[in-house]
C-alpha cells in the first residue's frame, strides 16, 4: 500500500495562479501547459477534467505540481477548496495526468545561433537552468529558452504556468534574469519575453 497523496496549495506573485503542489511526482519528466483551444488538450486528461469548472482558464503541470489560471472575475477563497479536493481525488485514483509532456530541454535545439556562436546559446541555457529556473518554479511558473540573435545580443524566452500573464513578470524579465545573464555572459545585450 502505498503513501496517502497529500495537496497543498501556495499562492505566486501572480494573483490569477495558484500552486498545487504533491507529495509525490505527476511527470517523471517534462512539463505541459494547455488551455481550453489548445490542440493537444486531449493528451492531457487531468487538464481536460479541470477545464470543466468554469472558472480554470489555463493549466499547467510539472515534475510535482500544476499552476491553475482563473478567470479574473473569480474568488481563489472559494474555489480553492473545490480545485483541490478534485486534484487530490483525481490523483488518488491513480488516473492519467498526461499521457504527452513537453522535455525538460524543449528548446535547446532551436538555439537560434550561427556559424561561430555555438557556444553562447548552451551557456544561456545553462544559466536559465541552474539560477533561474529554480526559483521561478518555486513561484509555480517556468521560463524557456527560445532562441538568441548574436547580432543585436536579444535573448528570447518564453513564460509559462503563473510567470505567464503575471503583472511582475517585466520586472523579474528585466531586473532579475536580463541583469544576471548580462552579468554572466556581456555578449547578452537583452531579453525579451516571446508571446
Amino acid at each position: 500500500m502505498s503513501d496517502p497523496i497529500t495537496l497543498y496549495t501556495e499562492s505566486t506573485p501572480n494573483p490569477s495562479t495558484m500552486k498545487f503542489v504533491a507529495n509525490r511526482y505527476l511527470l517523471e519528466t517534462g512539463w505541459v501547459e494547455v488551455d481550453r483551444q489548445s490542440a493537444d488538450l486531449k493528451e492531457v486528461p487531468l487538464a481536460v477534467k479541470l477545464f470543466e469548472f468554469p472558472f480554470v482558464e489555463r493549466v499547467y503541470i510539472s515534475q510535482n505540481f500544476v499552476t491553475i489560471t482563473r478567470h479574473s472575475h473569480e474568488d481563489w477563497l472559494e474555489i480553492n477548496p473545490i480545485l483541490k479536493e478534485f486534484i487530490q481525488s483525481y490523483l488518488e485514483a491513480g488516473l492519467t495526468v498526461a499521457s504527452s509532456v513537453q522535455p525538460e530541454a524543449a528548446s535547446d535545439d532551436a538555439d537560434g545561433s550561427v556559424e561561430g556562436d555555438s557556444q553562447t546559446p548552451q551557456r544561456i541555457q545553462q544559466i536559465l537552468r541552474e539560477y533561474i529556473q529554480p526559483a521561478v518554479e518555486q513561484d509555480g511558473g517556468a521560463i524557456r529558452y527560445k532562441s538568441w540573435d548574436p547580432v543585436s545580443g536579444v535573448v528570447s524566452v518564453t513564460l509559462q504556468g503563473s510567470c505567464s500573464g503575471c503583472p511582475s513578470s517585466t520586472i523579474t524579465l528585466k531586473a532579475g534574469i536580463e541583469n544576471l545573464l548580462k552579468r554572466m555572459l556581456p555578449e547578452v545585450k537583452e531579453v525579451v519575453a516571446d508571446v
